[in-house]
């Protein structure tokens, strides 16, 4: 099983954490990752961070479609993977309809057809067997609109790939996994009881089986873990409350929250509408509160050094099934980071 760590994306002031991810780069960890929401993005910064490391591989988690082309995501991986000797992973999702619509203008309609097309035309931009033609729903090349000039032609990038570029997904839905276990070489699930890999079994092995020789050792299951280290396991609990609270409680409306619907799935679903409920109210430190501590204990890595080694058996037991391939640590305490490598690696 590999590590990762996860950096995010950045509140009020975008700052990187250097040391934490040059630290987690020595202690072996093979990735690190970074995101977007609506402030800071995730490419500028995964561009900053393979220029000031060596070995670590640098993902996307996620680069939101809607906010590029199909073709610039795939000119940015090229361009990045040219870089940085071929350290960079391209991670994708659709992100949801709030954002999309929101923040982009743009439409959350189809989003599963639009994942399909977008992965499509990024292989076609890499592999190069000749110039990008595609007709889809969301995207046409060349564009054949109403409004079309009529100038439009066919074109093939000028840049060459060096390598397999590694493709990763963000999704949680059945029908988008088993497309993600087809085409990609991986994807992230938010948060993951390692025990509960059936959740995710039956649309990851149906994608599998559409590709001749691919099992689940070529697909990456590479759960977010927050990791906090420290004495008192209620006090590590919080944060952990905290965000898990702010998806299942405010990332979507009710009955589109994608993360709601997966908490249920996990068999917290009375908790899920309460902490729901709660958190649209704007009662979020109330909604924190009401996020059960056996959750928390199932997907994340909480408390003392040993009780966090104990908990840790549940994921390399995983890992050894191949049900998760890596574990991207999210937390920012380098004492964390190392007790971790010294265990899983």
């Amino acid at each position: 099983m590999k590590l990762g760590i996860v950096v995010g994306y950045a509140g009020k002031h975008l700052q990187l954490p250097m040391d934490l991810i040059k630290e987690a780069e020595g202690l072996g960890y093979s990735s690190c990752w970074t995101a977007e929401a609506y402030g800071s993005d995730a490419v500028t910064t995964a561009a900053w961070i393979l220029a000031n490391t060596s070995k670590i591989n640098v993902g996307t988690a996620i680069m939101q479609m809607s906010a590029r082309a199909p073709t610039m995501a795939a000119m940015t991986a090229l361009s990045l993977q040219h870089l940085s000797s071929g350290r960079f992973i391209v991670g994708i999702g659709p992100s949801g309809p709030q954002v999309v619509e929101g923040w982009y203008g743009d439409t959350y309609r189809k989003p599963l057809t639009r994942m399909r097309e977008y992965i499509e035309i990024m292989r076609k931009v890499w592999e190069r067997e000749g110039p990008l033609e595609y007709d889809g729903f969301h995207y046409q090349m060349p564009y054949r609109g109403e409004d079309a000039s009529g100038l439009g032609k066919p074109l093939k990038s000028i840049l060459h790939s060096e390598g397999p570029i590694q493709l990763y997904t963000a999704t949680l839905k059945p029908k988008a996994l088993e497309l993600s276990s087809e085409l990609c070489n991986g994807f992230f699930p938010v948060w993951m009881n390692p025990e509960r890999f059936d959740l995710f079994q039956e649309p990851i092995e149906k994608g599998l089986a559409k590709v001749p020789g691919k099992t689940l050792a070529d697909y990456d299951v590479a759960p977010f873990v927050t990791a906090v280290m420290g004495d008192d396991v209620e006090q590590c609990r919080m944060p952990v409350k905290a965000m898990m609270a702010l998806y299942i409680g405010g990332m979507g409306a009710r009955g589109k929250n994608f993360y709601n619907t997966y908490a249920t799935q996990l068999g917290y679903g009375d908790a899920a509408r309460e902490i729901q409920d709660l958190y649209l109210d704007g009662k979020k430190m109330e909604a924190a509160a009401k996020v059960p501590d056996q959750l928390v204990d199932d997907v994340a890595l909480v408390g003392p050094a040993d009780r966090i080694k104990d908990n840790l058996q549940r994921w390399t037991e995983a890992g050894k099934k191949h049900q998760v391939g890596s574990m991207l640590i999210a937390g920012g305490q380098p004492e964390v980071l190392r007790l971790i490598a010294e265990t899983v690696l």
